[in-house]
């Protein structure tokens, strides 16, 4: 009788369960166990934004439904928070107590938030002050929609029946000007709360995107009714009757906070949202005597080079010195990690890192690492139409680029960059020039349509549904950029009365 694999997962966000979906896909003899410290079935993180916004429930958000693990022989566990590691015995401990013993081990766990040094941040008894919200979890996003009178996620904002009656709050500072910073201070502004970003660093994104985009960011805020500032860190957090407010603004500012800067300046305000620092999720390995820098240091079969029968995905996992913290290349290592554990001759690069900015009336998009990659800099900028591109182009090929503002070309440039495409030598700065034609672009099969899922617009056309497009293909289901141009492409498909597909041109 042939043993069953015993494949044990730790961690049940996007990146578990992208490899869970691979591994059912390629059949095989496995025994496969999840582990999900939540209670929710796993669920987009990255859109989590988005329900905080209104314009998605957050039911809309789950990935997979629990009953999908059933169907498939899975044995999904929620709430299940796993204490040790046992790698002599190749087993796990629960906190509850329980063994669970396995044949390969995947650890993805993700990464943790880390609190600014904020004065005031934490109270006496260990607890974040009741003005305070992280923002990582779908846990955390309910809360602030709470405090938002909103905790059904409505577009409208109205308030839950389980909300008290009190004031609802009308200011917000977002701390942080990363991407998740800008998609919360985006959402917080649609739903009418005035917000305020503060950023350590010299200007915006500054880990995906130089100072020229990262300026061009911060006025567009502006424009649209959210101060920034920058080079300003957060210091200390008083209570309406601290040293942070004037004398006389108490009736006016009952129930507010006040967050002063290291520039001496004082925001007053009724919400603080925590979006900056973050690390790996890494505990557990340490504990287990894993080689641990920033994340899980593992070899190009996702293996960790210090046991070959503990692997590591997402944002937990390093190769090759690198952490990178998106959906894409999580999925990417899923994909490869499903196919080492069907004894595929498959290897990770680390190649495809791609970034996309989900926020209302703000376009950014990241190839690779721009600022930090070497090579030949192709870069245009148009101030007065608020856009910046930047290439990073060696050997002829796209190894890094940023573009804000304008992404009518992303598709291209991300299926050069994907594809490693020799170009010529005025093909970079042709690509970052905007489309001058009013006519639709006409995508071919082989284009990328879905940045985060890597899917053609052959690969969508061959769907009926949008449903089966996201059951088959997983389009949609990343950052949610593609939305409108998979629907387009299912619009103009040839059996639904279209001869030919006319999309913009991009992802």
């Amino acid at each position: 009788m042939t043993h069953e694999k015993r494949i044990v997962i730790v961690g049940n966000g996007m990146a578990a369960t992208r490899l869970v979906e691979e591994l059912v896909a390629r059949g095989g003899d496995h025994q496969i166990t999840v582990l999900g410290d939540e209670p929710h079935p796993p669920y987009n993180r990255i859109l989590l934004s988005a329900v905080l916004e209104g314009t998605h429930r957050p039911e809309a958000l789950t990935l997979r439904a629990p009953e999908w693990y059933a169907e498939h022989g899975v044995d999904l566990r929620l709430g299940s928070r796993v204490l040790e590691i046992d790698r002599l015995r190749s087993d796990v401990m629960l906190v509850d107590g329980t063994v669970i013993e396995y044949d390969a081990l995947v650890l993805a766990t993700g990464s943790i938030p880390t609190l600014p040094p904020i004065r005031g941040l934490v109270r006496m008894d260990g607890t974040l002050h009741p003005a305070v919200h992280a923002f990582r979890s779908l846990d955390d996003c309910n809360r602030l929609l709470e405090a938002l009178g909103s905790g059904d996620g409505s577009r409208d904002g109205r308030q839950s029946d389980l909300v008290d009656h009190r004031e609802q709050p009308k200011r917000a500072v977002v701390v942080g000007g990363g991407l998740l910073g800008l998609q919360v201070a985006r959402a917080l502004s649609v739903r009418g709360i005035d917000t305020e970003i503060v950023e350590g660093a010299d200007h915006l994104l500054r880990s995906q995107v130089g100072r020229t985009a990262g300026r061009l960011l911060a006025r567009d805020l502006k424009r649209l009714g959210t101060q920034v500032y920058t080079g300003a860190r957060a210091v200390r957090l008083s209570d309406a009757d601290g040293p942070g407010f004037r004398i006389g603004q108490l009736k006016e500012l009952k129930g507010r906070v006040a967050l002063t800067l290291d520039t001496g300046f004082t925001l007053d305000t009724d919400l603080v949202v925590l979006t900056a620092g973050g690390r790996p999720s890494t505990a557990l390995a340490r504990r287990a005597g894993l080689e641990v820098r920033r994340g899980i240091v593992i070899d190009d079969r996702l293996a960790s080079v210090t046991d070959p029968a503990i692997h590591a995905i997402g944002d937990c996992a390093e190769h090759g010195g690198r952490t990178t913290g998106f959906v894409p290349p999580a999925w990417e290592q899923a994909g490869v990690l499903a196919g080492v554990l069907c004894d595929e001759p498959v290897k990770y690069d680390g190649h495809r890192v791609v970034a996309r900015l989900r926020a209302t009336d703000l376009d950014v998009a990241v190839l690779g690492d721009p600022e930090n990659t070497e090579g030949e800099i192709v870069e245009m900028s148009n101030p007065v139409a608020g856009s910046h591109r930047k290439l990073v182009v060696r050997d002829g090929r796209i190894v890094a680029g940023a573009l804000v503002g304008d992404l009518s070309r992303i598709g291209l440039i991300t299926q050069h960059f994907d594809r490693r495409t020799v170009l010529g030598p005025t093909e970079p700065g042709e690509l970052l020039m905007a489309e001058r034609s009013a006519r639709p672009v006409q995508l071919p099969d082989d284009a990328e349509v879905c940045n985060c899922a890597g899917v053609t617009a052959g690969a969508i056309r061959a769907c009926s549904s949008l449903e089966q497009a996201r059951e088959t293909t997983r389009a949609t289901t990343g950052c949610g950029g593609c939305a409108d141009a998979v629907r387009s492409l299912l619009a103009a498909r040839p059996s639904l009365g279209s001869d030919s597909l006319a999309v913009k041109g991009n992802s």
